[in-house]
């Protein structure tokens, strides 16, 4: 793989190709390709802490290597028994590697197929458990603290299901475990008798886990060629480690994470992927690992997944795209051709085919660290995650005393629709009115301008897909903002953090809905009892996150439909193209 060719020149506005040098040289001054390499916590912060022990990516795909050998083994036993579905119970950084592999590689002929759950919408849990056959399902119980909520709510529930079709001697030998050592849920599946549990290097952090255990163990569910792909991965380390040189011609990753500094710095904040068809899951790895990385202390960019690449006049002075275009694609060269003619940068990454993903994934770990550098953030820590969950943790505490959740009053009700913004409003037009005034417009190339973020905490389906993709091309196209989708509470564990820790640009659209069936939450596996749902949990998280932005001092508005969630939001769209 000629890594050399996959980066382009890139001039426009006041940023020149002089001062990118300039910047590399800067780079290259204060030996930050060396320091990484020689885990040099100071590179980012004089506190060890939350540093020192989240470097073991460096050297993933060489030390899982070692392992290769014994991942191929337990595959073989697995098809062997008969098995032809797994399904991944996780969230984050445990989940999207996965699902990334399972949507860009499809399954080879007699491994098993793969499904991905990260949703505690009892909907979407319903919907895979009616999709498997409990004797042929492998469950991959996924989670580096070994402590997630969502997972292990998820574990008990298809446990139970799973005790009852196959029995107690059997129940555990459907399942593994993927978790750092000495976890609570190493201990639970001991307990339990899981048939493997595959321990981890503790000293990778979540989002920098797809060469780890965590996405090539499911990676080889499914069939792929592991060293293959980390042999693409070795060949990009290799040019981030050999030359130590920030020259884009020799260290790829250095060229790039540069790049990504210097535009945020100068206010280009905004990245928009783009991608060929056939590898575009690859954003939604991506999203998370920008956004949690980066988006801390007042800064941070904001990663643009899934938009309809709209013409040039729709942007504004804080994007920065970037094209990941797979040999003999050219779905999306036109658009990008004239958004570059427009002066919009672009950087072009050229893939041979979706192994050199491999080497994406390398590359996107090192640049982003770099990028934190730049930015003068750590890029391995979370620190505004944990205020939403200690909220949902007091929301869960009032539903246990109580009985029921807290409740708002609504600002509107209308249609099917209950509106909470803060301001009363008689119409869902001047609801839209009142939120989208309070976008800033951005000044200094670009720097402070607003983004729009849709958390949708519902059932995902392909036509949830599509309307809320005609919603966010509205808002896109008549505020001229970046706007984004995200699942919730998937999206708690990826771009959560960027929402509550940068510099506050985000108008935060929360969408919930009355859920059609609910599922309780055992309270230990093999256990009838419970004392919360699903649905419960999900609103706890709802109620916690919107706190959470509000003392953060974020701008919020949630609409709660009734069931008819597609008419729901096709009602939104509606309104907001009249206020318009």
């Amino acid at each position: 793989m000629d890594n050399s060719r996959n980066n382009r020149h890139i001039e426009f506005n006041n940023l020149s190709e002089a001062a990118l040098q300039e910047a590399l040289q800067r780079l290259k001054k204060e030996q930050v390709i060396n320091r990484i390499w020689d885990h040099d916590h100071t590179v980012w912060s004089d506190n060890p802490a939350e540093i020192s022990n989240r470097l073991g990516w460096l050297y993933s795909h060489k030390s899982i290597a070692e392992n290769i050998e014994s991942i191929h083994e337990f595959v073989e036993q697995i098809r062997v028994e008969g098995y032809t579905r797994a399904l991944l119970l996780g969230m984050g950084g445990s989940s999207l590697a996965p699902e990334v592999f399972r949507q860009v590689f499809g399954v080879q002929p007699g491994y098993l197929d793969l499904d991905v759950l990260d949703s505690t919408a009892p909907g979407a849990i319903l919907e895979k458990e009616r999709a498997i056959v409990p004797h042929k399902t492998l469950f991959i119980v996924s989670t580096k603290s070994g402590g997630t909520v969502e997972t292990l709510s998820l574990m008990k529930h298809f446990y139970n299901k799973t005790l009852l079709a196959s029995g107690q001697e059997k129940a555990g030998h459907h399942f593994i475990a993927i978790t750092d050592p000495g976890s609570s849920l190493e201990k639970s599946a001991g307990e339990l008798r899981f048939r493997k549990t595959f321990l981890n290097n503790p000293d990778i952090g979540g989002r920098y886990s797809a060469l780890s255990y965590f996405g090539l163990v499911p990676a080889a569910l499914i069939g792929i060629n592991l060293q293959r792909l980390l042999h693409n991965a070795a060949t990009m380390a290799i040019a981030a480690y050999s030359s130590n040189s920030p020259l884009k011609e020799s260290n790829p990753p250095a060229w790039l994470g540069t790049v990504l500094g210097i535009l945020a710095q100068s206010g280009r904040d905004k990245i928009t992927f783009i991608s060929s068809p056939p590898i575009k899951p690859f954003g939604t790895w991506i999203e998370q690992l920008i956004a949690e990385s980066t988006g801390k202390e007042g800064t941070g960019l904001v990663p643009v997944n899934g938009e309809s690449l709209a013409a040039p006049e729709i942007y504004t002075n804080d994007r920065l795209f970037v094209y990941f275009r797979l040999a003999g694609d050219t779905t999306y060269d036109e658009k990008l051709n004239r958004l570059k003619t427009a002066g919009y940068p672009l950087v072009q990454l050229n893939l041979q085919n979706e192994y050199d993903l491999g080497g994406e994934f390398f590359r996107w770990m090192m640049a982003t660290a770099i990028t934190g550098w730049f930015l003068g953030v750590n890029p391995f820590d979370q620190p505004n995650v944990e205020s939403a969950k200690t909220l949902t943790n007091k929301m869960i505490a009032v539903y246990q005393d109580k009985g029921k959740l807290p409740s708002l009053n609504p600002d509107l009700e209308v249609e099917g629709i209950k509106a909470y913004s803060g301001h009363k409003a008689d119409s869902l037009q001047q609801l839209w009115r009142d939120f989208l005034k309070q976008a800033k417009p951005g000044e200094n190339e670009g720097k402070g301008r607003s983004y729009i973020a849709i958390q949708a905490y519902l059932p995902p389906d392909p036509e949830t897909d599509q309307a809320l993709q005609g919603l966010r091309d509205k808002l896109q196209t008549s505020c001229r903002m970046a706007a984004t989708v995200g699942y919730g509470p998937r999206f708690l564990h990826s771009t959560g953090q960027l929402h509550k820790g940068d510099a506050g640009n985000g108008l935060f659209i929360q969408l919930t809905a009355e859920a059609a069936e609910d599922l309780p939450i055992p309270d230990q596996p093999g256990s009838n009892s419970s004392t919360i749902s699903f649905d419960t949990l999900k609103n706890a998280q709802v109620l916690g996150d919107r706190q959470a932005l509000l003392n953060a001092g974020r701008k919020v508005i949630s609409f709660h439909f009734n069931k008819d969630i597609k008419k729901a939001i096709a009602r939104l769209s509606e309104a907001l193209e009249k206020h318009h």
